[in-house]
């Protein structure tokens, strides 16, 4: 099951770590001071982007899953072609020495997360999400 995993830093739930290896794409856990990350290479970028493909960071926190994940960080940053801005993207961290770019998108109360339900796979069905709903707006 491990064949697509590259540092394990920490170890995820046996679940997160099935469905990433389901998608086929390298993924790594990452300890930075404080902080946990999930990185997953090559993530598919729609059409429409600056890039095809970019590494997705999902920070991980200390009590997950009863804690959610919140927003996802790419490296490289991600432009639209159109040249349109995408709103709350304007915070570069710095993870495993890169710049990612924060999209600062949230659950609502209309969609919380939901322990027991929420995992990597659903926060990653609504970063996937995020990323059309950008060529959705009026």
């Amino acid at each position: 099951m491990e064949l697509n995993k590259l540092r394990c830093d920490f170890d995820l739930p046996e679940e997160d770590q099935e469905h990433l290896v389901s998608r086929g794409l390298p993924w790594e856990t990452v300890v930075e001071g404080q902080n946990h990350w999930l990185l997953i290479h090559d993530f598919p970028i729609p059409e429409g982007y600056n890039h095809r493909t970019a590494t997705a960071a999902i920070q991980i926190p200390a009590n997950y899953p009863t804690a959610g994940l919140d927003m996802v960080y790419f490296h490289p940053s991600l432009s639209r072609v159109d040249g349109t801005p995408i709103g709350a993207t304007d915070y570069t961290m710095t993870i495993d020495h890169r710049a990612f770019q924060r999209w600062s998108r949230h659950r609502t109360g209309v969609n919380p997360w939901r322990p027991g339900v929420d995992h990597v796979a659903t926060h990653l069905g609504l970063v996937e999400e995020w990323l059309l709903r950008e060529f959705r707006k009026p």
